[in-house]
């Protein structure tokens, strides 16, 4: 059975580019272009998606999850 998320507001996600991507690896650069996310502060209202979230828990360091 799958397990109802408590951060899942409307099927959907706040996601906040909190830390700059310089010196971080090309992977997770790319997954933060993936997620939409350019500029520092930049915020994105994305579907909450097993996609999307894989994307966020590999890039946690440099992102917040806002409600």
């Amino acid at each position: 059975m799958a397990k109802k998320n408590e951060t899942n507001s409307g099927g959907t996600v706040k996601v906040r580019l909190v830390k700059g991507m310089r010196g971080s690896q090309a992977k997770h650069r790319l997954s933060v272009k993936a997620l939409g996310l350019n500029k520092l502060n930049d915020v994105r209202e994305l579907k909450d998606s097993p996609q999307v979230r894989g994307l966020i828990n590999k890039v946690h360091y440099l992102v917040r999850v806002e409600e």
